[in-house]
């Protein structure tokens, strides 16, 4: 009787705890180092990057009088032998790119 009740209590253990970490990961907002590569892994489709940074402290910005908690970050591409720099926001819930603009 006593190991057919620690193995009960492992199971509900292991399920509880699964369970709860399904939640955290569902409501958890997404991490500065993660915004930046999943901006990486999206200028990386037409072409290697040279350098990259982000700001860690989300910012406030409207985009199609919508209002997004959003990373501001930026890339460098080099294209033809010349340096590329682009600006972008990455959406602080979902991860994905909200604006990205060529700024020299």
């Amino acid at each position: 009787m006593k190991k057919r009740n620690i193995v009960l209590a492992l199971g509900i253990g292991a399920a509880i705890g699964y369970l709860t970490k399904q939640q955290v990961d569902t409501y958890q907002k997404i991490s500065p180092e993660r915004a930046l590569h999943n901006a990486k892994e999206a200028y990386k489709k037409n072409g290697p990057i040279s350098g990259s940074w982000i700001y860690m402290k989300p910012e406030e910005i409207e985009k199609n009088g919508l209002v997004f908690n959003a990373y501001r970050g930026g890339i460098t591409r080099s294209i033809d032998g010349e340096n590329k720099q682009y600006e972008f926001y990455v959406d602080l819930d979902t991860g994905g790119i909200i604006e990205s603009v060529q700024t020299a």
